[in-house]
């Protein structure tokens, strides 16, 4: 942001899936960092930047081909300590003066054992058993070490899997200690942040103040409609963008026929009634159904609500006088699926409907205040701005709605039934005590039916698949461990108070290998 005024770190972006969650590790500790892609970074960037220290992130490429990401030779020659990660490592060790190499049986993917090999600074509270679990992901590897450089750590695979020149305060690791599989990886970055001097003067008190500055900042004294969904980030959305404009602000809620039960009423009566924000129900139903109609190729289905959704946002804002601005709810994890975060090199996963900016058609610009935050960022901010623990706490949804929980076809007689179905679902959620445990719980109605009996009668109705997740972030997630006494009471529920459904089962896939929601 532009008013930032605090100690910065910059993560150098070579393209990793998980440069988000060093980011989000490091706002753990209350130090503010931003990630720019390599091509983006220069001498001039950095001189402007000042960060008090580097990290080089992972990524897919490898450092021996031609035309390889490179961080900027001047990076070197800022005196602030520098810690390369797996991708990180290799660029480092290449660049001075080190070798890499591929193959000979030194790959390593997932788990693996790091041993110590000295003390090092960076390592504080780790090997208390001789011996840390990392998470390994790469193909080529160190062959030999920088001038400079010495080893503190090994495994079976990576001989060099901790080096450091002491004396610069530049620090290599094979491995990503941002994930989870690495159950202490936390520990390091927080003596990173410590070697590099930083006090942990980042707080959402004070991402609130900064957003609220860059808000006013970028609007004015325009007009600016908001894209509210109910969820927790369009929420903390409106509600920040609320405090920074006030009158200035209106929502508009659009009822595509997609939510779930009694929602519509539930989000309008909370901000127009409780909040007394300017709110527009936009009652859009037929006009959404009317175009998915027949749709079943879940890609098709979210460029079809997407546009949709920015045509029912020109109409609404053609109605408020001024508005130059569309204000949503994007987070770091749509971005990161969706496009690479500020135009760095990491691969599409699916697009998402509120991500990669508006038609110039449209005549709108964006404002994305939470675009630079992780879920549970969202949720403190909220409770900093002082929103309910209702809203706070609701599972996440997506922007296509229940579009993307129908498999196949949508129809409005599955919709009544999907929606039924969840209404229940998560009532036995909340009934057990089990709402906050987990991250995200849904039903998908699926595009099939099965024979059933029901009484003496033969049915011939449809299957339907339980969902719930537990996850930090969102980028990765596992299934909750549900008992079996839950699911079959639930499966039972399900069975005798929705009609139309007479198979249930439960999703016990994590996140990789498959996304959260189902389309």
């Amino acid at each position: 942001m532009e008013h930032n005024t605090h100690e910065r770190l910059l993560i150098i972006d070579f393209g990793s899936q998980v440069t988000q969650l060093i980011a989000r590790r490091l706002r753990e500790l209350n130090v503010y960092c931003e990630i720019h892609p390599y091509q983006n970074v220069d001498a001039a960037f950095l001189a402007a930047f000042a960060p008090r220290a580097v990290i080089f992130s992972g990524g897919p490429a490898s450092v021996i081909d031609e035309g390889s990401p490179r961080p900027p030779r001047e990076v070197y020659d800022l005196g602030v300590p520098i810690l390369g990660i797996c991708y990180g490592q290799q660029v480092m060790m290449h660049d001075l003066g080190g070798t890499v190499e591929r193959g000979h049986g030194t790959a390593e993917f997932g788990r693996a054992f790091v041993q110590p090999k000295g003390t090092l600074g960076l390592l504080e509270g780790w090997f208390k058993a001789d011996k840390e679990q990392v998470w390994m992901s790469h193909g080529d590897h160190v062959s030999a070490i920088a001038p400079g450089f010495e080893v503190f750590g090994t495994s079976p695979n990576a001989p060099f899997a901790i080096t450091a020149d002491t004396a610069r305060n530049f620090f290599a690791v094979q491995f990503h200690p941002e994930v989870h599989h690495t159950p202490n990886g936390a520990r390091l970055y927080e003596n990173f942040v410590a070697l590099a001097g930083f006090s942990g003067d980042w707080t959402m008190g004070a991402y609130r103040e900064q957003a609220i500055a860059a808000i006013k900042e970028q609007v004015g004294d325009s007009p600016v409609i908001c894209a509210l969904s109910g969820g927790v980030d369009s929420s903390v959305a409106a509600a920040l963008l609320h405090e920074a404009i006030g009158d200035q602000l209106t929502c508009v809620f659009v009822d595509h026929g997609l939510l779930r039960k009694d929602e519509a009423a539930e989000v309008v009566g909370m901000f127009r009634d409780h909040m007394n924000l300017k709110v527009i129900h936009a009652d859009e139903v037929d006009l959404f159904l009317g175009k998915l109609e027949g749709v079943s190729d879940p890609e098709t289905k979210r460029k079809i609500i997407g546009g949709l959704f920015i045509d029912v946002f020109q109409k609404y804002a053609n109605e408020i006088e001024g508005a130059e601005f569309l204000a949503q709810g994007t987070l770091y994890p749509d971005v990161i699926e969706s496009v690479s975060f500020s135009g760095g090199p990491s691969v599409t996963i699916k697009s998402h409907h509120n991500v990669g900016g508006l038609p110039e058609k449209m005549g709108l610009k964006l404002v994305e205040p939470l675009r630079e935050l992780f879920k549970d960022e969202v949720r403190a901010l909220g409770r900093e701005l002082g929103l309910p623990a209702s809203f706070i706490g609701r599972h996440p949804f997506p922007g296509p709605g229940l579009a993307i929980r129908c498999p196949g076809e949508i129809t409005r007689p599955k919709l009544e039934i999907l929606r039924e179905a969840d209404a229940v679902y998560i009532d036995q959620i909340r009934r057990h005590g089990l709402y906050d445990e987990i991250w995200q719980a849904f039903v998908a109605i699926l595009p099939v039916r099965t024979v059933g009996v029901m009484g003496d009668g033969r049915t011939y109705d449809y299957a339907c698949a339980l969902r719930a997740v537990t996850s930090v972030d969102g980028m990765t997630a596992d299934y909750y461990p549900f008992s079996h006494e839950f699911l079959g009471e639930t499966a039972t529920r399900i069975i005798n108070e929705v009609p139309g459904i007479n198979r249930v089962t439960y999703d016990i896939t994590s996140k990789p290998p498959g996304t959260i929601e189902w389309e």
